[in-house]
């Protein structure tokens, strides 16, 4: 099915970006998961390259790119084991939100720059005490004058520290107004009263930067408000079904690199006399692992061909965010588990694919949500 939708520029695309990261992504993750975060010039040299929000418009600084080059950008990554570096959520998340919300003013202010590499986008919606109930969020804008003032917390923030640009989640109806009463309000680096707290330490995704963002008094002008008023929350229902494609795609492409070097591992290594992969056992669960893999292509394939066709696959996706993202993380624990001591060492990449596959089933909206949401849409509750 996606043979019919890669064309020729497709490949040679890939072949680029693959070029790309083995010579400027690659050799200097081991740097950057110790500095905790990723360098700049990583993010120009993308800008630069081509390799950010392609699917902008020429007239805003992109190329006009159809959604396969952003699937091949974050398969790659995915692949060298780079998810830390967050270009898709810069690229495929946050950028949207700008193209499909933003008024002509907006649109030319910012997403040039974003294309460029020199705006880095990130969306602040979780809060200390509100996570996927994103109708229970409490950061509240008011109104002041010609701008808005902005009181409040986000936590566990995407691109939190480089982020040159964040669209923050607001409350700006009254405090029971529940998802009828928020706006998107993009805020700028260097508002008067917009602070970041901590660079979190997490288990894995060691090099990305994940902040909390703190709102004190913060100053905005009032035409940085993203969409309409009081309609936010529908916006980012929208947006969902494109950011959880892009979490199937990750932890896909991330099963499918795990499996491959777990294979070439298990042939090589021997334990009595021959190849722990000759071992039925161990070849058994190989067998499980491919044949679950395969499944979890099929279905994203799918996914692919029907939201590049425009289609509304809300329940369909929610079910592969809940099914690709568990089943990754099975395959990284049978992975770790064939590597032996090994698996568990640092210098093997599973080490660090199975710390930083471990939080898809989490972010974008947890496994629980995406069966809660599937089964309102069948009507079961």
């Amino acid at each position: 099915m996606m043979a019919d939708l890669y064309r020729e520029e497709h490949h040679i695309f890939r072949e680029a970006f693959r070029r790309f990261v083995e010579r400027q992504v690659s050799p200097f993750i081991e740097q950057w998961e110790e500095n905790g975060i990723v360098s700049r010039d990583v993010w120009r040299a993308m800008g630069e390259a081509g390799f950010l929000c392609p699917w902008v418009p020429e007239a805003y600084g992109g190329s006009g790119a159809d959604f396969l080059y952003s699937v091949i950008i974050a398969e790659e990554l995915a692949k060298a084991g780079a998810v830390s570096l967050m270009a898709p959520l810069h690229s495929d998340i946050v950028g949207p939100y700008i193209a499909a919300l933003g008024t002509e003013e907006q649109k030319r202010r910012w997403l040039p720059g974003a294309a460029r590499g020199e705006i880095i986008l990130a969306v602040a919606m979780t809060e200390p005490n509100t996570g996927s109930d994103l109708a229970a969020i409490r950061t509240r804008a008011e109104k002041d004058g010609d701008h808005w003032v902005i009181n409040g917390q986000k936590t566990f923030i995407s691109n939190g520290i480089l982020a040159d640009l964040v669209i923050v989640a607001c409350r700006t109806g009254s405090s029971d107004s529940g998802a009828k009463g928020i706006s998107l309000i993009a805020v700028e680096r260097g508002a008067p009263g917009f602070h970041r707290g901590r660079n979190l330490k997490k288990m894995g995704l060691h090099a990305q930067d994940t902040a909390e963002l703190i709102f004190d008094d913060c100053r905005v002008p009032a035409e940085n408000l993203l969409g309409q008023l009081n309609r936010g929350f529908y916006h980012m229902m929208d947006h969902l079904q494109q950011e959880r494609l892009m979490a199937c795609i990750m932890a896909q492409t991330m099963a499918e690199a795990m499996l491959a070097m777990t294979i070439e591992y298990a042939r090589g290594r021997t334990a009595f006399g021959r190849p722990i992969a000759s071992f039925q056992h161990n070849a058994f669960k190989i067998v499980d692992m491919v044949t679950e893999v395969k499944l979890g292509r099929t279905f994203l394939d799918r996914l692919i061909a029907d939201h590049m066709a425009g289609k509304e696959i809300v329940a369909d996706v929610s079910m592969g965010k809940a099914w690709i993202a568990e089943m990754a993380n099975r395959v990284a624990y049978q992975c770790v588990q064939l590597h032996g001591g090994y698996g568990y060492m640092e210098e093997y990449p599973i080490s660090r694919f199975y710390r930083d596959v471990r939080p898809i089933p989490i972010f974008a909206g947890t496994t629980e949500v995406m069966k809660l949401i599937v089964a309102k849409r069948l009507q079961l509750i």
